[in-house]
């Protein structure tokens, strides 16, 4: 008999009883209760049930005690002859809620012990059945992450447990009287106004023809989401050194021309300039890796190791190798970049934080007489188009037009919106700072 206790699961029935017999004497901690606990961090089964009753009546606010629980469960069919003897033992059993966080904390810490032995377990399984190490090694992380996250990869969730978040989400945007932005900023107003900022677990595809500024305009999102969330920004750059990037970085920051800090010819002023912009950068969590050989489960594991993650970068898409570094083939490039667009998206949902990556276009806007790009531009596109939830185009018609009246003005074009309407908007854009801003004047989609 001994022998079978040791062989099960880590819990602790006392502390998941003293948690119901709290909220059941005590309905004012049920809120804090809520907030800490899932149902599956209890482990036996009419723990979890009484759990699990008590959640869907907090969530539509029906009164807690004995004697209504019970009478919920009986309308579930979760209803035997030992419910009402069970809950009454379990309000006799706890003296006070007063401990109740504590007891939430050992159900806690005993649900996370059970989750570490499933995914040890687990992985232990997949050892022995052989197969390749890295995607072994890229598995075992994924399932010691999930835990880490709270979650347990494989776990279906109830719809109640989704609506709470939704609707606790949509009180906060209108407490704020709707003028919040859902995701994080941009830093470009007329942007976000389109978009409604960068949003978690959404996939942003920045696309552009080489020279329009791609990379500035991720380096000023990534420094704006950086300044305005106060949390860590992610940049992999497969192109540019880190300090070409940190370079532009200053230029934009410190509104310091970028031909005097690459050729180093700087006046007092600038120097000026420079030192305040790196103070302002210094105090950022913006975090560079320009190993131009990663792979999407490379950039998944670094990103999985920080703490306060609000932004990743990737620039850019067609430099990326797809994992296990199998190089394809002329015509099987397009596969590729599909395993890794899909994979990006995947990322995005996994690490819940917004993925910007930019991509490359084809020449096929060179060959038209309106070269403002297209969403079939997109270079090995189909699967990019269909695995992003926001595409925004950059053009700059002085580009291609020396004598155009739109002098150093960049329509963002957002040709896909999962959230919202498309159309353009117009930036100003600074070449000699390789930066963008807004306009002060829009012009509307009719004029």
């Amino acid at each position: 008999m001994d022998e079978l206790l040791v062989r099960q699961m880590p819990h602790s029935p006392q502390a998941e009883q003293a948690v119901l017999g709290s909220m059941l004497i005590d309905a004012d901690c049920v809120k804090d209760v809520m907030d800490q606990l899932q149902p599956e961090d209890f482990y036996l089964r009419q723990n979890r049930e009484i759990f699990e009753t008590i959640y869907s009546m907090f969530i539509y606010s029906k009164p807690i005690d004995g004697v209504t629980v019970a009478g919920e469960m009986e309308k579930n069919g979760l209803y035997n002859d030992a419910t009402r003897p069970y809950l009454l033992q379990l309000m006799e059993v706890t003296p006070t809620s007063a401990n109740v966080m504590e007891y939430v904390r050992i159900v806690r810490e005993k649900a996370l012990m059970r989750s570490v032995a499933v995914a040890a377990s687990e992985i232990t399984a997949m050892v022995q059945e052989g197969g390749a190490a890295g995607d072994m090694l890229e598995s075992a992380e994924q399932k010691v992450y999930a835990i880490r996250r709270g979650r347990n990869a494989q776990n279906m969730v109830s719809i109640s447990v989704v609506l709470q978040d939704v609707m606790s989400h949509l009180a906060e945007l209108s407490a704020s009287g709707g003028n919040t932005l859902p995701g994080l900023s941009t830093g470009l107003s007329a942007v976000d106004g389109k978009i409604n900022g960068m949003n978690k677990s959404d996939l942003l595809l920045l696309a552009a023809r080489p020279g329009m500024g791609k990379t500035s305009l991720a380096l000023n999102i990534a420094l704006n989401a950086a300044k305005s969330s106060g949390k860590t920004v992610a940049i992999f750059s497969l192109e540019m050194s880190r300090d070409q990037l940190v370079q532009r970085l200053i230029a934009s920051e410190g509104l310091v021309e970028n031909t005097r800090l690459v050729t180093g010819n700087l006046r007092e002023s600038d120097w000026v300039k420079i030192a305040e912009a790196a103070s302002t950068l210094s105090r950022l969590d913006i975090r560079i890796d320009d190993n131009p050989l990663l792979t999407v489960a490379d950039m998944n594991a670094k990103c999985r190791r920080l703490d306060n993650l609000g932004l990743v970068v990737i620039d850019y898409l067609q430099l990326m190798t797809s994992a296990g570094g199998k190089g394809y083939s002329g015509e099987n490039r397009q596969q590729a970049v599909s395993d890794i667009s899909r994979m990006m998206k995947i990322m995005a949902k996994e690490l819940q934080v917004p993925v910007l990556c930019l991509s490359q276009l084809s020449r096929a806007n060179e060959k038209r007489e309106d070269k403002r790009p297209m969403l079939s531009d997109l270079r090995e596109s189909g699967s990019i188009e269909q695995d992003a939830d926001i595409v925004m185009f950059i053009y700059r018609d002085d580009y291609y037009n020396e004598d155009s009246e739109k002098r150093n003005i960049a329509e963002c074009i957002v040709a896909k919106n999962r959230h919202g309407e498309t159309g353009k908007v117009e930036l100003r854009w600074m070449p000699d700072y390789t930066t963008f801003g807004t306009l002060e004047h829009r012009y509307s989609d009719e004029e």
